[in-house]
């Protein structure tokens, strides 16, 4: 139903000229302070457009994001101690 997307950090030196990777993917959010823009695309095309964003001149680095790969759902291996504690 929803293509697979791969999530990117990309350094940019110039916010303005930053507006235009939003032809490349889908731009989640923009730091004006911090100077980077967090960006999704598609996994299947996801190394093409990489390659062709490294080669503009006001990207610095590309990281790629590993929240896909965060374990979400957690075990209760530990026993609950507030029981011990009650009024």
């Amino acid at each position: 139903m929803f293509p697979e997307r791969t999530g990117y950090i990309i350094w940019v030196s110039d916010l303005k000229a930053a507006r235009n990777l939003e032809k490349y993917g889908s731009v989640h959010y923009l730091s004006r302070r911090m100077h980077y823009v967090v960006m999704y695309v598609n996994t299947d095309r996801a190394e093409d457009i990489m390659r062709n964003i490294r080669k503009l001149s006001y990207v610095r680095k590309i990281e790629r994001s590993y929240r896909n790969e965060i374990k979400t759902e957690y075990k209760r291996e530990v026993p609950d101690k507030t029981q011990y504690y009650g009024l």
